[in-house]
C-alpha cells in the first residue's frame, strides 16, 4: 500500500504534466486523473504508458517509470480469532475416525483477496485435520531411528479423508495496521486439531476413555477404547 502510495503520487506529476496543470490539482479516483474543477482527465494507462514511452514526459524532473519499494515495520503483531466446531463418527470395532461435519468461522480483519484466504482455510484444515487423526513420527526406542521416514510409513491426509468444510469470515479491522489485516495462513491448522480431539473425546467419553493424545489413528483409538473397558 505504501508503495502504491508512492507510484500515485508521481502518477499525479506526470498527470498534471500531460494536461499542463498543477499535481496540486489532481485528483485520482476509479482509474483517472482528474483536474479540480473541470472536466479535463487522463486515465491511468494514458500515464503508465506515458511513463514508460516517454516522448511527451517531464524528463527534467522525474525518472521514466513506475516502479517504487517501500518496507513497512509492523507497529504489533495481528491477533485473528474464531471458532471452529467439528463432527466426528467412530467406528468402535477398528477405531476409525471419520470426520463428518466440520465448520469454522474466522475473523481475518479486512479481507484483501477472499479466494486467496478460503484456500488458505482450506490448506490449513486439512493439515490440522491430518496432524490430528494420521500423523506422527515414530522412533526405535533402542536406535532412535526415524521409522516414518518416507511416505510408505508417514500417514497424510488426501482428499477423501476431508469433508466438505463449511466456513465463513468476520470483519473486525485491525486497529495497528493501515489496511485493517490480520494474518490468516495458520488459523486452520491451529483451530482445527483440537477441534477434531475434543470431538473425539465426546465421542468416546460415554465409553471411558477420558484423555486422549494426538493423532487419533485407529489402532491408537481402538486400543484406548479397550483399555477403558478394563
Amino acid at each position: 500500500m505504501k508503495a502504491l502510495d508512492k507510484i500515485e503520487t508521481k502518477a499525479k506529476k506526470i498527470a498534471a504534466h500531460l494536461m499542463e496543470a498543477s499535481d496540486a490539482d489532481v485528483e485520482f479516483a476509479n482509474g483517472e486523473f482528474t483536474i479540480k474543477g473541470t472536466d479535463k482527465k487522463v486515465t491511468f494507462g494514458q500515464v503508465a504508458l506515458t511513463a514508460y514511452v516517454p516522448h511527451n514526459y517531464p524528463l527534467d524532473k522525474l525518472e521514466p517509470g513506475l516502479n517504487e519499494t517501500a518496507f513497512y515495520d509492523p507497529t504489533n503483531f495481528t491477533f485473528p480469532a474464531g471458532t471452529h466446531i467439528c463432527e466426528v463418527e467412530i467406528d468402535p470395532a477398528t477405531g476409525e475416525v471419520r470426520v463428518d461435519r466440520f465448520t469454522a468461522v474466522d475473523d481475518f480483519g479486512t479481507i484483501i483477496n477472499p479466494m486467496i484466504v478460503e484456500g488458505q482455510v482450506h490448506g490449513g484444515l486439512a493439515q490440522g485435520i491430518g496432524q490430528a487423526l494420521m500423523e506422527r513420527c515414530v522412533y526405535d526406542e533402542e536406535s532412535g531411528q526415524l521409522l516414518t521416514g518416507s511416505m510408505m510409513d508417514y500417514a497424510m491426509p488426501r482428499a477423501e479423508d476431508m469433508p466438505n468444510f463449511t466456513l465463513d469470515t468476520l470483519s473486525t479491522p485491525c486497529s495497528h495496521n493501515p489496511l485493517g489485516s490480520k494474518g490468516c495462513g495458520e488459523a486452520g491448522a491451529i483451530g482445527s486439531p483440537p477441534a477434531v480431539i475434543n470431538a473425539v473425546l465426546d465421542a468416546l467419553k460415554p465409553l471411558g476413555v477420558t484423555d486422549f493424545d494426538m493423532p487419533a489413528s485407529p489402532g491408537r483409538v481402538w486400543q484406548a477404547i479397550q483399555s477403558a473397558k478394563h
